[in-house]
């Protein structure tokens, strides 16, 4: 990590773009994702049914994951936040 980087890290300034693994949500969680996993048409709709206001993998981070994990099992087919993050990635890297 250059000098630089790490300065913009403890600023707070680091953004996710500037990381390679986090995907955007819009893009990992895609319309065909949400329609062939839920009822929603998208991660939009998906997490405005449950009343969160998430933009940023740090706004789920900060949803109690009990509360997450239990709208993500009403909601889906999937049990939970890991499984549906997993099988996001997995699709999203099999492109």
């Amino acid at each position: 990590m250059s000098f630089d980087d790490l300065l913009k890290e403890l600023q707070g300034q680091k953004t996710v773009q500037e990381d390679p693994d986090h995907v955007p949500l819009n893009e990992l969680f895609h319309e065909s994702f949400m329609r062939k996993h839920s009822s929603s048409n998208s991660f939009g709709e998906f997490v405005e049914k449950g009343n969160f206001q998430i933009e940023t993998y740090e706004d789920i981070d900060n949803i109690p994951d009990e509360l997450f994990d239990r709208h993500i099992s009403r909601e889906t087919d999937f049990a939970d936040w890991k499984s549906m993050l997993d099988q996001a990635n997995a699709e999203y890297k099999g492109k």
